[in-house]
């Protein structure tokens, strides 16, 4: 379905569904399946407050909550901000994780984290002139934007590295690295965080060189057309998920402190990388 019929598609459906409507909430993962299990533990918990059953699942992209077959995401950053662009009042802000760690400054935020594999020489990003770089896709800001982004605030020759392979994840990205078929790549330090947790024998196979960033966290979203007054108990449940021992457990396994509030303008930093990107007249990446 092209853009222009899906923006008509949405604009005729669009109407507020009334708190009693909806029976079941049906929150999607547009992120990490490492993250899965956490973020099934905090949709339980979420639904619960509102007295709703939880149908959790992977979702392919932000635009099953703009029409109404999902009603919660968690998703990229640069998905937010690319589906607001494109869909305006489709998607309100619920919060956004704080990671365990002092480089996150109990903040929000994350990094893009440049990865190669001990074996290599790599120490730097400029050792990667003319190396084989691994993304996982276009639509990611830690695996994509961001990285051109920086390459271009850092006023590097471009196009830069020697050339470049679409993974299709950050996980895939990593087992390209190991496994020598890509020399580096960028990783979503949330992700990489616990992977690392998660299989720490791969600490010692594994090397950061440099790191992207910070940027806004991925947030929780929730679908515009759901009940005020839903939208606003979903919210402050989220901000308290963390007090619940047993949610707190799972919140840990995935390097989660808690929730903070975040608001549209929280995401300025990556509207201004994706707009320096999409504006570059030339090639950033091979």
């Amino acid at each position: 379905m092209s853009r222009a019929n899906y923006r008509v598609q949405f604009e005729n459906s669009q109407r507020t569904i009334p708190d009693q409507h909806v029976r079941v909430l049906r929150v999607v993962n547009l992120l990490s399946p490492l993250l899965q299990e956490t973020y099934d533990a905090v949709a339980s918990v979420l639904a619960a407050s509102v007295n709703r059953q939880v149908q959790t699942g992977v979702g392919q992209t932000p635009l099953e909550i703009v029409d109404g077959a999902s009603d919660i995401g968690f998703l990229c950053g640069l998905q937010y901000v690319r589906t607001v662009r494109d869909y305006p009042d489709s998607l309100e802000l619920l919060g956004a994780p704080v990671l365990e760690g002092t480089r996150y400054q109990d903040r929000p935020l994350y990094f893009s984290d440049v990865v190669v594999c001990t074996e290599r020489p790599y120490t730097s990003l400029a050792d990667l002139k003319d190396a084989t770089w691994a993304y996982n896709e276009e639509t990611s800001h830690s695996g994509y934007t961001v990285v051109c982004a920086s390459l271009l605030e850092r006023a590097v020759t471009l196009p830069y590295f020697g050339r470049t392979v679409r993974s299709g994840s950050h996980l895939d990205s990593l087992r390209m690295v190991l496994h020598g078929k890509a020399d580096a790549t960028a990783i979503d330090s949330h992700v990489l965080d616990v992977l690392l947790r998660r299989e720490p024998h791969l600490a010692a196979q594994l090397r950061i060189i440099d790191s992207f960033g910070p940027s806004s966290m991925p947030p929780v979203a929730v679908s515009a057309r759901l009940d005020g007054s839903l939208k606003q108990a979903l919210r402050t449940a989220l901000l308290a998920v963390h007090r619940d021992p047993q949610v707190a457990q799972s919140l840990r396994k995935g390097s989660i402190t808690h929730f903070a509030s975040v608001d549209d303008t929280y995401y300025d930093d990556i509207r201004a990388m994706l707009e320096r990107v999409e504006h570059y007249p030339g090639p950033i990446l091979p």
